[in-house]
């Protein structure tokens, strides 16, 4: 007697957690955060956890190829994939779609949304993303770190803390071609300077001398590693009393220079520091025989500030004998587009150009009006990228090392939180949908209080000791430029 309850409890138990419930056909699409709905995402990505909209009861059932099923039960409308289940899913999906059902539970009656589907590319996304996290005011700049997180499972660890330096600001990291062996970031504060991490090795340097504006900025690597461009800024920060841009950031000067790594001096020519202009926000091509930036006519600022516009230039440079060109091309100009472009990024095997587009002014994040932009540069045609942009700012943005993939700060969630979005970009320039960097927690962007900075993806996890990257920057003494 006792076997028989035992094989019925059996039954019982393997029919409730299998069969799906009877349900009648739902109106309209269901509602769910992030919004994974139609996206194209990377076969190596971590689980897309979501949740409902509205909470309740619900299943939601994952279907891929070779009839792979992943099946979600939750008392409040949560969804924690397991990750174990979803890497087999999408093993067996990419190159193809899954389908996600949903069925919910409303007054003790199931009913069943249409499926959506998600695309699952067999081109893998650089496994690592580094981002500041910093609050999302205009001054409580003293609570904020650098942190990487693991984009195939949901590990972040902390590259540094800046509670272990006095809480002073650190900004700026920049990787050399995607290696998280040669990297960069500024300190600003008590442990001033800019920190170069080569192979292990940590060079701390006081970039301010006498024939700069500033200290270093904007940074960008050359591809060999022996150079780093960067610009050299006067800026300024106001605010808005009503306005929907809060805050304006802009520059009275600006230069745009190149650092000798090996030789730890800077060069420059007057086509990238002249008066009469202000160039800033360098980059250079995959080749690394071009440098790209972005350059204004020099105005009075603050009172010309919705009248900067900037356009998107290129000079040549011969990295083995550090030589600039003779003449500027224009690739984006301001005066007959009416806009101004900043962020100037090149995809890693050369064919496109990024770059962000806004009413006026260099520093978008604050602008809702900011658009990515996609420059071919074997067509010379521009892409308005509609299927990426948002009614909000998008911003900064950085590119996988296949050049499939790249990830931009926007604003759209809320207006007031900078996040993370992924994209995928196929061989023609053809953009997909993008998608919110996904947490293991649904609830986790609700309870974030810091927005996601300068997101960049690398090849590989950092490997510095942290406590000797600390030691540096307490004690270690700036080498001054030549």
């Amino acid at each position: 007697m006792n076997y028989i309850y035992l094989w019925l409890c059996m039954v019982f138990f393997l029919s409730c957690n299998n069969l799906l419930p009877d349900a009648e056909k739902a109106e309209g699409e269901i509602e769910i955060f992030p919004d994974y709905k139609e996206v194209a995402i990377p076969c190596n990505i971590a689980p897309l956890n979501f949740k409902l909209k509205e909470p309740c009861k619900a299943i939601a059932l994952l279907s891929g190829k070779d009839r792979q099923e992943v099946r979600v039960d939750s008392d409040n409308g949560s969804f924690q994939i397991p990750e174990k289940k979803w890497r087999r899913l999408l093993d067996a999906s990419a190159g193809g779609n899954l389908s996600v059902g949903i069925y919910i539970c409303k007054d003790g009656k199931w009913f069943r949304y249409p499926p959506f589907s998600i695309r699952v590319v067999k081109d893998e996304i650089d496994p690592y993303l580094v981002y500041r996290r910093i609050a999302p005011g205009y001054r409580m700049w003293n609570r904020m770190g650098i942190y990487q997180r693991c984009l195939e499972d949901f590990t972040e660890e902390t590259f540094l803390d800046n509670k272990s330096t006095n809480n002073n600001c650190m900004n700026c990291h920049s990787f050399c071609m995607q290696n998280p062996d040669r990297m960069l970031f500024h300190q600003r504060g008590i442990h001033a300077g800019t920190y170069i991490l080569a192979d292990g090795h940590i060079e701390k340097l006081d970039t301010k001398t006498e024939r700069t504006i500033s200290a270093l900025v904007y940074p960008a690597w050359h591809p060999s590693g022996r150079y780093v461009a960067f610009s050299t800024n006067d800026t300024k920060q106001d605010f808005h009393l009503s306005d929907a841009n809060r805050v304006e950031v802009f520059d009275n000067r600006s230069d745009v220079v190149v650092y000798d790594v090996e030789r730890h001096e800077i060069v420059t020519v007057p086509l990238l520091s002249s008066e009469g202009n202000m160039e800033t926000f360098p980059a250079f091509s995959p080749d690394g025989r071009r440098l790209y930036f972005c350059s204004a006519p020099a105005k009075l600022m603050p009172e010309s500030y919705r009248e900067i516009r900037y356009n998107l230039q290129s000079i040549a440079f011969d990295p083995e004998n550090h030589r600039f060109g003779q003449a500027i091309d224009t690739l984006y100009n301001a005066e007959e587009e009416g806009r101004s472009a900043k962020f100037p990024r090149v995809s890693p095997d050369g064919r496109f150009l990024m770059y962000t587009v806004s009413d006026y002014g260099n520093f978008s994040i604050w602008h809702k009006d900011a658009d990515l932009r996609l420059l071919d540069l074997l067509t010379h045609k521009t892409d308005s990228l509609l299927q990426v942009n948002s009614d909000d700012s998008e911003s900064y943005h950085s590119w996988s090392s296949n050049s499939r993939w790249f990830v931009f700060s926007s604003r759209r969630d809320d207006g007031l939180y900078t996040r993370p979005y992924i994209c995928y970009l196929d061989a023609n320039g053809v953009p997909g949908k993008p998608f919110l960097l996904p947490q293991k927690e649904t609830d986790y962007y609700e309870r974030s209080l810091f927005s996601f900075n300068i997101p960049e993806l690398i090849y590989g996890k950092i490997k510095v000791e942290t406590s000797n990257l600390i030691d540096i920057s307490k004690y270690g003494e700036a080498m001054r430029l030549k």
